[in-house]
């Protein structure tokens, strides 16, 4: 894998990600019907936690809301700015929304735990995208307010 300062691949690079977002596009969302997914309680829990969640399912057309927000269908047609673009796709599945993501332009691009495609990620840090992969955003919040409750 070519190195790439967009990149992120340390716990310290993972939580300036979170730090400076506010916004978050989550991709491949699933419902409330499926409490038991991260692809649900993931975003639910950093809803939880004060950030903006914008659902962006790739099924459930007849699904206009998710977690009290209105769902877009593409990551470029959520109004910028989006800060994040949380990923839960099959890495099989992520060049089919390169195009997608490019055109949303986002802050930084996070594939979650499993997740790993490493020319779609050098692409985006490329167009100055900032890339984690295969890290859960939800354990690193945790860790990092963790981390900054014990700082005096």
């Amino acid at each position: 894998m070519t190195t790439h300062p967009g990149l992120i691949e340390t716990t310290a690079g993972a939580f300036e990600v979170l730090r400076s977002t506010r916004r978050i596009a989550v991709l491949g969302i699933k419902t409330e019907r499926q409490p038991g997914q991260p692809a649900l309680y993931v975003p639910a829990y950093l809803q939880n936690a004060g950030y903006e969640i914008i659902p962006v399912p790739v099924f459930y057309p007849e699904v206009t809301r998710i977690l009290d927000a209105p769902v877009y269908r593409r990551v470029a047609d959520v109004p910028p700015p989006v800060d994040l673009v949380l990923v839960f796709r099959r890495p099989r599945d992520l060049p089919g929304h390169l195009v997608d993501l490019l055109a949303a332009a986002p802050a930084a691009v996070w594939f979650q735990t499993g997740i790993r495609e490493n020319a779609v990620a050098l692409a985006l840090a490329e167009s100055g995208i900032r890339v984690v992969q295969n890290r859960c955003a939800m354990v690193d919040h945790r860790m990092m307010k963790l981390s900054e409750a014990r700082q005096p």
